[in-house]
């Protein structure tokens, strides 16, 4: 095996670096103690907790103080610049396949974490390093370099060097872009090209695609690492009695709000929980102490704090809880999974129902309380996307829901009217205004029930949102006033079918406070045929039917068996009987479902045909756009145009449906083509018979 030249890579670099006048700092050289600290928080490269120690460091600075810090590893042997997955990302940390062998250096069992990639190779260790500064310190973007060479001449220079460079940044969600003009020459590192980089950088921004994937891939992993911890509490015999559903809900909210980074106020480390026997202060009353803390931070109302605090109490308060065996609490070891695996995950700019997530992960377990009663059944995120886009949410918009379960919705709207916000509004200035002010004034809810509540809040809290508008109560007593105060153009909801009308009662109380705009409403179909009297007539007198679609059986994987209808209104302009209606039959949208408990939602929803392209030409077809595919068209009978009555009682796909009875050549053709068949048959049958 050829000797490592590390060092003479290093020492190449390093001339360099001072050829161009940059200055460099060595693996135990600091550059302030905010990256210091940093480095010493994060695990290191083999998983430990020791610290690291990049080969070389930089700090890059503009004449705006605009700071990136740049983390360089080299390595000195052949191919060990960098290792790649199939999809060509930097791949950190894995899972050993296998045992390893008796006699092996570095001892492991099948499951264990395999950090031999981040060791051995180039980038990925610098990699590791970039992401241990955007965690635990204040800058929100890295450039991570990794260098290697494999020769030297007789002067004991380098003379194959390779290098390989990207940046990194909470903007795009710690995904590496390759910076590519970086890989050949490092020049741009110097003072005098700083600004030129700092454009380079600017542009380099996640495609649509990359996002969508990340978020697949960041819904995907949560989903899994929010199981393996609910899979523990469920093994654990002791803990049966004492977590309900709603206690485990309480538990898995209350330490992601304890440990979420918030500015100016310490983040709750695992070490800061001692595990005291005691019944004052003990690690249960530490975490609470940390969440009125950080509601507080993140400007949530007195009386919002005191009833999430109140509503965790009991189970922060629990001595079973808090009490130490061999020397840890419950709540020690439970924060610790949490630390490591979810909150990583959730602090992010990516607008997700995160908390939703974890809803339905416990409910795959153990029905949430009164669920039954309650309905309380998630809409899928895709849906909720697609329901915001039909009801026309742009950045002006005013969405509310009456029913909001853990906030998808509100999370879809919001996540709509950003992305026009930053389509629209070139001033920088500008845009951030008006992004805070959507968060803040442009989105209201309300739910009943006080486990789904806190899913809600904390939800809007992960979105950078102080959740103003999240009301826990029954909306029914609240609609008419939050309508005077709210000025809502857009309605979206997903009601608790057991309500009265099938939940239209909700709809009826809600539109009648709009004065303009549109809702989108997921319901039971049946309520379009009858069920959902006297409210469907009444709703028909101030508001306009657009569009009624068929959604598949299955839209719930399993967690409710109900035939569901997307129902869209034009708000304050009263339906007269000769507007067409669009009918469409969604029933398949292209996706395969099922619902495996152990399974993530990769396996448990599988786009199998085009679901994607299915809900876009639905979305084209209903905003008056060209559609770019015709799986849905009035020749292939997924599309009707009808009108319907001013009863409120044939509203669903079915009733419109017109089965023509009538035989057609192929038909015919088919008919006869069967008698030849059975004619011929009978004569050869005949033959031999003779």
């Amino acid at each position: 095996m050829a000797k490592s030249i590390e060092e003479k890579v290093e020492e190449y670099y390093k001339t360099k670096f001072d050829k161009y006048g940059i200055r460099h700092f060595g693996k135990t050289e600091s550059i302030n103690s905010d990256i210091s600290n940093a480095l010493s928080k994060a695990k290191s490269k083999s998983g430990g907790k020791g610290n690291n120690y990049p080969d070389i460091q930089l700090l890059l600075q503009d004449n705006h103080s605009r700071r990136i810090p740049v983390m360089i590893e080299a390595k000195g042997e052949k191919n060990k610049l960098e290792k790649l997955d199939k999809n060509g990302h930097i791949i950190q940390e894995t899972i050993w396949a296998s045992d390893s062998k008796p006699n092996a250096k570095n001892h492991h069992k099948k499951g264990d974490k395999n950090y031999s990639a981040i060791t051995k190779y180039a980038t990925n260790g610098a990699l590791h390093y970039g992401k241990a500064i955007l965690q635990y310190s204040n800058y929100d973007e890295v450039l991570i370099i990794g260098v290697n060479g494999t020769t030297l001449n007789n002067n004991g220079e380098v003379t194959d060097p390779e290098c390989k460079a990207y940046y990194v940044s909470k903007k795009n969600n710690f995904i590496p872009k390759h910076v590519e003009e970086l890989d050949t020459s490092l020049v741009l590192l110097k003072q005098d090209n700083i600004s030129r980089l700092y454009q380079i950088l600017d542009n380099l921004n996640l495609t649509e695609e990359e996002i969508e994937a990340i978020k697949a891939n960041t819904e995907n992993e949560l989903e899994a690492k929010i199981k393996a911890i609910h899979q523990r509490l469920y093994d654990d015999k002791s803990l049966k009695t004492t977590l309900n559903t709603n206690d485990k809900l309480y538990v898995f909210t209350g330490l992601i709000m304890a440990g979420l980074a918030t500015n100016g106020v310490k983040r709750l480390e695992v070490s800061d929980l001692s595990s005291n026997n005691s019944e004052t202060l003990n690690d249960g009353a530490i975490v609470l102490d940390h969440i009125k803390v950080f509601l507080t931070a993140r400007h949530a109302t007195t009386d919002k704090i005191y009833l999430i605090t109140s509503l965790l109490g009991n189970v922060f308060k629990n001595k079973t809880m808090w009490q130490p065996l061999n020397g840890e609490s419950l709540i020690k070891r439970l924060f610790a999974q949490i630390s490591q695996d979810i909150i990583p995950l959730l602090e992010s700019n990516l607008h997700l129902d995160f908390t939703g997530k974890i809803l339905n992960s416990l409910s795959d377990w153990v029905s949430i309380n009164n669920d039954k009663a309650n309905d309380v059944v998630l809409t899928p995120s895709y849906v909720t996307h697609f329901m915001a886009r039909l009801a026309r949410t742009n950045k002006d918009s005013f969405v509310w829901d009456l029913a909001m379960g853990s906030g998808g919705f509100l999370v879809s709207a919001m996540d709509i009217m950003i992305k026009d916000a930053e389509n629209k509004i070139q001033d920088k200035d500008e845009l951030e205004a008006k992004i805070t002010n959507i968060k803040e004034n442009q989105l209201l809810g309300v739910e009943i029930l006080g486990n789904i509540y806190i899913l809600a809040v904390l939800n809007m809290i992960l979105m950078g949102d102080g959740s103003t508008h999240m009301y826990r109560d029954d909306s029914h007593n609240l609609y008419t006033q939050l309508g005077k105060k709210f000025p809502a153009t857009v309605f979206l909801l997903n009601p608790p079918y057991s309500a009265e009308g099938k939940g239209f009662i909700f709809v009826q109380e809600a539109l009648s406070q709009m004065t303009e705009g549109y809702a989108a409403i997921l319901i039971q179909e049946n309520a379009g045929s009858g069920n959902g009297l006297p409210y469907t007539k009444n709703i028909l007198k101030d508001n306009t039917l657009v569009a009624s679609i068929r959604m598949p059986n299955d839209l719930f994987s399993g967690k409710a068996s109900v035939q569901t209808a997307i129902y869209v209104f034009k708000v304050a302009e009263p339906h007269d009987k000769d507007n067409l209606v669009t009918f469409i039959d969604m029933s398949e949208d292209g996706y395969t479902r099922q619902n495996r408990k152990k399974s993530s939602q990769e396996v448990n929803l599988r786009n199998t045909d085009h679901a994607k392209e299915r809900y876009a030409e639905v979305e084209a077809i209903l905003l008056g756009k060209k559609p770019q595919t015709d799986y849905y068209t009035e020749k292939n009978g997924k599309v009707i145009k009808d009108s319907i009555s001013l009863e409120g009682n044939d509203w669903t796909f079915g009733q419109h449906q017109v089965i023509d009875t009538t035989p057609t050549e192929d038909d015919f053709k088919k008919v006869v083509a069967e008698y030849l068949g059975w004619k011929v048959e009978q004569l050869l049958k005949g033959e031999n018979n003779d």
